[in-house]
């Protein structure tokens, strides 16, 4: 504590930045200067419509897109020119849009690819036995192509493949896309008992009213801009949010399920 008394206010201990990040496919401005923190153990979620900018911003994450300029830092470290290997070594981990998984080999060979960076060992037995823990269906069809899961099962996969590599950060592209309403609860549950063991998550989701319900904080991009960001309480009872992205019915759902 201070001398005089009064409480030392510690700065907020960011995981990522993103800072006056601007990129390019081509002559089209994908991100225009965007600025993200996200602080370590939060859920934050992306917001926007279609082909604003998000999945850009998790391609720019793992490297998949390298920024014209400004710097992306992770745990302090700025890292917009390493490889996305050195990213995952790093601890950051995707769950892709569409799930992406290797359909023609096994669920537990998928989830041994989660891991290819991390050494083979009593850590990887322990790590799918995590898996195992929070997808009890995953370890049901361990012995299964990944192909023929359905697509619930699949995105249960991809996360679990995400967790084989023991990110501190873990990025997802859309996770409720394409699921039945049953799985996108089970989906989310899981997604806040991750955070809740310690991972930080960044998602990007169409489905606002969920993922404000489960987030910390949100951000919002339309054409490649950031144009609101703060709590998700602020951003649920925002009127341009309701109108846009949740709908009165969505609305009401989102504080239900807050309020559960």
């Amino acid at each position: 504590m201070p001398a005089d008394g009064s409480t030392m206010v510690l700065p907020p201990d960011f995981l990522l930045e993103f800072k006056g990040i601007n990129t390019y496919y081509g002559d089209l401005h994908a991100l225009k200067n965007v600025n993200y923190e996200i602080v370590r153990g939060e859920i934050v979620c992306l917001l926007g419509g279609n082909a604003c900018g998000k999945s850009t911003t998790m391609k720019t994450i793992m490297g998949v897109v390298r920024p014209a300029t400004g710097t992306v830092i992770f745990d302090g470290k700025p890292i917009e020119t390493l490889p996305t290997s050195e990213r995952v070594r790093r601890g950051i981990a995707p769950v892709l849009e569409a799930r992406r998984l290797f359909p023609r080999m096994s669920v537990y060979e998928n989830l041994e690819m989660g891991a290819y960076t991390q050494k083979r060992g009593p850590q990887f037995n322990e790590d799918l036995e995590r898996v195992y823990s929070l997808f009890p269906r995953v370890k049901e069809r361990r012995a299964q192509l990944a192909g023929t899961l359905s697509g619930g099962e699949q995105q249960m996969v991809a996360i679990g493949r995400a967790l084989m590599a023991r990110p501190r950060l873990i990025c997802m592209d859309e996770p409720s896309m394409g699921l039945s309403p049953l799985y996108v609860e089970q989906v989310f549950d899981i997604i806040q008992e991750i955070n809740r063991q310690g991972t930080t998550i960044f998602m990007v989701e169409q489905n606002a009213s969920m993922a404000l319900s489960i987030a910390h904080r949100a951000y919002v991009l339309q054409t490649g801009m950031v144009v609101l960001s703060g709590t998700a309480a602020e951003l649920r009872e925002n009127e341009d949010i309701k109108q846009a992205y949740l709908g009165e019915m969505q609305v009401d759902a989102t504080a239900k399920m807050s309020a559960a």
